[in-house]
């Protein structure tokens, strides 16, 4: 597009308004305002790539987006709204002059009736370009005024977790768009469990944007969004729309996400039956544990349809086995070298080991990635007695074959 075009013709340029959907009522709590320009043929096109050209100037970018949002904030006050309204912003221009200009055009709208409460700052933390202290400074002045910030685009671009426990936002909006080619590393659900961990430390939403389709819905419900946006749901109008209009559509999905999580964790619930039985079983036909070298590649014989690694650990986390490992041909291996490593680093080692205790049963680990093998798989643990512990490793492929295990 022609960037003389729309600055010259500011007549075609309008706002459209996308809607941002809540998990707990599934209503409309607001909408983010997105440019969009009409070519001479009638043809209506994003504006996003002309306020994110660095080589356009600074000063038409902001004359655009102004114009943009000043039709936006009048048509939201003449309709007296009360929903959020998501304004997009450019940290690099607006702090730069400390937000003097900013602020004075935003306090001509509250003497016109504009609630600030209602106001969400977008801003992408990953491109601006100064010092993060000055940053911060800004979303702590404008928060003091009760505009919320969010910050845009974390996880797929942000600098890392700490940025964001910094600046404190009231809102983190997770890009979906790396799902589109269903190719993501696993290693992302991680990532998101740690910023859906730190949202809740510091008292930020979760909102997940560009949900395009089904498995993305329910991969943002499974990581803990409040809030939802997307084409999947809705896409950019120029009107505002009945806040209940997606109600429908998102009260059928989550009965389908429910019905499954109940199948996967019933799942897991047998499978830890199972193993609580023949582990049982093993335990009381193997009663001296005087050799747990012995105890431990019986354990892996009698359960090699299932494990492929087992050890024996004391309560300290200090492995008191060797490893009985199979090998690439099925073959057992004993590793007696292995005896001796601690594992009391790792996350829920001690609360593991203190549930074992108290419920006297075992424990199935989520999926996470074995550092030798590098596939995802499950760990299960199993109180062999006050100071002992046997841990079973699950390999992916037996996880597969089974439904609802994965």
């Amino acid at each position: 597009m022609d960037v003389l075009d729309i600055v010259m013709n500011k007549d075609r340029v309008f706002p459209y308004y996308q809607p941002i959907i809540s998990a707990d009522k599934q209503e409309i709590i607001g909408y983010e305002v997105l440019g969009r320009y009409e070519k001479e043929d009638g043809e209506v096109i994003g504006l996003g790539s002309f306020f994110h050209d660095p080589n356009i100037p600074e000063e038409y970018r902001l004359e655009i987006n102004e114009h943009i949002q000043h039709q936006a904030l009048m048509t939201y006050l003449n309709e007296n709204r009360t929903d959020f309204l998501f304004l997009s912003i450019d940290a690099n221009i607006i702090v730069s002059d400390g937000g003097e200009h900013f602020f004075e055009n935003l306090t001509n709208y509250k003497e016109q009736g504009l609630s600030f409460e209602n106001i969400v700052l977008e801003i992408k933390e990953h491109e601006f370009a100064g010092e993060v202290s000055h940053l911060k400074h800004f979303i702590q002045y404008v928060q003091s005024m009760q505009i919320k910030v969010a910050l845009d685009d974390v996880g797929k671009n942000t600098r890392n977790l700490d940025a964001i426990a910094f600046l404190e936002p009231n809102i983190i909006k997770v890009d979906l768009e790396f799902m589109e080619d269903h190719s993501f590393p696993s290693i992302f659900s991680d990532v998101l469990h740690s910023l859906s961990m730190l949202s809740r430390k510091i008292g930020a939403s979760l909102l997940f944007k560009r949900i395009r389709e089904f498995s993305q819905l329910n991969y943002a419900w499974r990581h803990g969004a409040r809030y939802y946006q997307g084409v999947y749901l809705g896409k950019p109008k120029s009107q505002f729309l009945d806040k209940m209009s997606f109600a429908k559509t998102l009260r059928k999905d989550f009965h389908h996400f429910l019905q499954f999580e109940k199948k996967k964790i019933q799942a897991q619930l047998d499978l830890m039956n199972t193993l609580n039985q023949r582990l049982q079983e093993q335990l009381k036909d193997n009663k001296a544990l005087d050799d747990i070298d012995k105890l431990t590649q019986n354990i892996a014989s009698a359960l090699e349809d299932i494990t492929f690694r087992v050890y024996i650990c004391n309560q300290e986390g200090f492995q008191q086995s060797g490893n009985a490992v199979k090998d690439e041909e099925g073959n057992w291996q004993y590793r007696a070298e292995e005896r001796n490593r601690n594992w009391s680093w790792r996350p829920y080692f001690l609360e593991n080991i203190i549930r074992m205790n108290y419920e006297n049963r075992g424990i199935l680990s989520d999926l996470y990635t074995d550092i030798h093998r590098e596939e995802r798989i499950r760990t299960y643990s199993f109180p062999v007695n006050e100071e002992l512990y046997v841990f079973l490793d699950i390999p992916y492929s037996y996880l597969y074959e089974k439904d609802f295990l994965l």
